[in-house]
């Protein structure tokens, strides 16, 4: 049989693919500390449970492929905390922030687009490019300067008459970069002068440190008919597993196109929305609660690691990510290698080579994702063999 050439193109994630390595090391004892994915271990707030456990109807109904009012509603009163004001009509429903990307993706290009997307970015946005035909078009960033965006020039020679869209995460994953006022004008004026959407991945906005301001992208009234902000339920209130999301849009005419796809998928899941509805009653210290807690975790992350001889990273400024430069000839053998031929007292650690964050060939290769999720106990324990495993690893550069 013959498979498309579309799913022999799309990668595996870098953030799964060793997983079974890791599951072999634990079959074999060892316990491994998982800093290869954004699992957050902060307690989901209870009003999320309580609302699923009240739901009380005899039938188990298909939702409105827009969401359910409670929801909708729900997100309008949170954007609403932020400044930014949606009405009812500007938002959909996503199964996760997963959807409403590839959904925006699929809304704004034809087959054979493209996409511009600064690098390294969230390894998915190549998997959601292929399932949508899109190309993405890499904007390399540099950790020497915290991987902030390159000058105006730098990004418009890049630009062809099959650009359609530029996607950014802000703050970013996995670079945990939170970019200036500066660069969302910057981008503002391209999306201007060559009439761009811009695709705003801002999943993580609640997760700023050092005092850094964040700017939406929903703030720039001057283009609010060609940003389309993606969100998700996920992260800021640790309920990875529920898949609830959003497109909003003041382009009202796109998300009624958007309206299309998600009439062909029905609907979200109706008991996971009645969850969702219920956390615009979280209180807003839950929010500064979690927030001081990664922002501990990532001090401890940062201080370990730039101790480390011949590591090479910058202080991340948002989200729970930091992208490490390691002294080793490939990221993805040491992490094998850690998984399999090292422990300390039978544990061990688990990183997300950095390699499949990037799209241009040859980046990335001695580069590793760490996510710090992990309760500080756990992540102190894991920096301390991390950094053992360095020294002790044969392929050094």
């Amino acid at each position: 049989m013959r498979f498309s050439e579309r799913i022999i193109a799309m990668q595996e994630s870098p953030i799964r693919k060793l997983v079974p390595v890791a599951d072999e090391a634990k079959r074999n004892g060892k316990k491994v500390y998982h800093l290869n994915i954004g699992q957050p271990d902060i307690k989901t707030p209870e009003e999320f449970f309580a609302a699923v456990r009240g739901f009380n109807e005899n039938v188990l109904a298909y939702a409105h492929s827009q969401g359910i009012s409670d929801l909708i509603n729900s997100f309008i009163q949170y954007y609403e905390k932020h400044n930014i004001h949606l009405e009812k009509d500007e938002i959909i429903v996503t199964n996760g922030g997963s959807e409403a990307l590839i959904f925006s993706m699929i809304a704004v290009c034809d087959h054979g687009d493209e996409v511009l997307i600064p690098e390294p970015f969230y390894t998915n946005y190549n998997g959601f490019g292929s399932m949508a035909g899109v190309n993405v078009v890499p904007v390399t960033t540099k950790a020497e300067n915290g991987f902030h965006l390159p000058n105006k020039e730098e990004i418009t020679k890049l630009i062809t008459s099959k650009t359609k869209a530029i996607l950014i995460a802000n703050p970013g994953n996995p670079t945990g970069t939170v970019y200036t006022k500066e660069e969302i004008y910057m981008l503002r004026d391209i999306a201007k002068e060559h009439n761009l959407f811009i695709i705003a991945d801002e999943v993580y906005k609640e997760f700023v440190y050092d005092g850094l301001e964040f700017m939406s992208f929903a703030h720039l009234e001057d283009i609010k008919d060609k940003v389309i902000i993606t969100d998700s339920i996920s992260k800021r209130y640790s309920a990875c597993g529920a898949r609830i999301g959003c497109i909003a849009s003041k382009n009202k005419d796109l998300i009624k196109q958007v309206m299309k796809l998600a009439q062909g998928r029905l609907c979200v899941a109706t008991i996971e929305q009645v969850g969702a509805a219920s956390l615009i009653n979280v209180p807003d210290s839950y929010i500064e609660e979690v927030k001081e807690e990664y922002c501990k975790r990532r001090n401890v992350v940062y201080n370990a690691l730039k101790e480390m001889d011949g590591v090479v990273c910058e202080e991340p400024k948002g989200a729970f990510y930091v992208i490490a430069k390691l002294p080793v000839q490939n990221a993805e053998d040491f992490v094998v290698w850690l998984l399999k031929d090292f422990h300390i007292n039978n544990e061990t650690v688990m990183l997300a080579p950095a390699e499949g964050f990037y799209a241009t060939e040859g980046l990335g290769k001695d580069e590793v994702r760490l996510s710090y999720c992990l309760n500080v106990n756990d992540l102190e324990k894991a920096m301390n063999i991390l950094k053992e495993g360095l020294k002790a690893y044969p392929n050094k550069k």
